[in-house]
């Protein structure tokens, strides 16, 4: 089982947590974090980190390893992954990759050979200057191909994908993956995902969502970062800054997880034959899925 990769995905809100944590006490593993805002410090609340408590239950790697200030890279979140791995088949456990963060998962279980191509501080200035829809544009213009595969709201990724353009790199390199993976798809209906992430979102402001916002600011953070750029945290510091009502922020990450939702179904798409698909509110979804994995195990033993 030196090989073993077990991937769980799926969108946002719909259940890979508690799945992920009750495989986990099943099988033996230890879960990796794929969730591109769970890596920071101090952002628990609104990217949904598992409870202290679970975190103790189950091992868990990548969640909380750097400051909001911090660079974060997809080659530096591949590494810590291949260490983590690694180092779970050395205790002879089962490694477990969860979430929803399309760059992360396919850079694992494709084996991607990741461009090196440093900040370049120049160019990242002048980007800056310009809101999510002009750097968009210029992406498609430099590169159609790496326009298509980045959110065209997210100024941090379009502005790295630039990057990443300019030097003629515009796709990583996929050779020969280093796991033998099964993957597994979460789902379900649209209209019960998107009432469940209005739920979700709800419960964030009534655990303390905004207090949250306001400690990590508190702590000298600027709310310039790319790492507060993210759904609920940038809501929220609009909302503090007195740009928009709580009502209007609240409706506002609803909508943007909802988009969050669509993108993710474009990275991990249902007819995509690598992922087994099981739909979320079965009632017995988790015996399905706890036969699966024991026929994936049986068959690589």
């Amino acid at each position: 089982m030196r090989d073993l990769l077990l991937v769980i995905v799926g969108p946002t809100g719909v259940g890979k947590t508690e799945i992920a944590l009750r495989l986990a006490h099943d099988f033996s593993g230890e879960i990796i974090n794929a969730d591109s805002r769970q890596v920071y410090r101090f952002m628990d609340i609104g990217t949904d980190k598992p409870e202290p408590s679970l975190l103790e239950k189950v091992p868990h790697y990548l969640i909380g390893v750097i400051n909001p200030d911090e660079e974060f890279s997809l080659a530096y979140y591949q590494r810590l992954a291949y260490e983590a791995i690694n180092g779970i088949f050395d205790r002879g456990g089962l490694p477990m990759l969860v979430g929803g963060t399309g760059f992360y998962v396919w850079a694992i279980v494709e084996g991607w050979v990741l461009p090196e191509v440093p900040p370049d501080a120049a160019l990242r200035s002048a980007c800056q200057q310009k809101n999510a829809e002009e750097l968009y544009q210029e992406l498609l213009a430099i590169s159609p191909e790496l326009a298509a595969r980045t959110d065209p709201k997210n100024e941090r990724r379009l502005i790295r994908a630039i990057e990443l353009a300019r030097a003629g790199r515009v796709a990583p390199i996929k050779k020969d993956p280093l796991f033998n993976s099964t993957i597994i798809g979460l789902t379900m209906e649209r209209s019960k995902l998107y009432q469940r992430i209005d739920e979700r979102i709800d419960r964030m402001i009534t655990r303390g969502l905004i207090s949250e916002v306001k400690s990590i600011l508190e702590m000298d953070y600027s709310p310039e970062l790319p790492s507060l750029s993210g759904i609920g945290y940038r809501q929220i510091i609009a909302y503090l800054q007195g740009k928009l009502t709580l009502e209007e922020a609240i409706k506002d990450m609803k909508k943007a997880t909802r988009r969050l939702v669509r993108q993710q179904y474009n990275w991990f798409r249902l007819d995509d034959k690598r992922i087994k698909w099981f739909d979320a509110e079965d009632g017995g979804v988790y015996s399905e899925i706890t036969i699966f994995v024991r026929e994936f195990l049986r068959r690589w033993r």
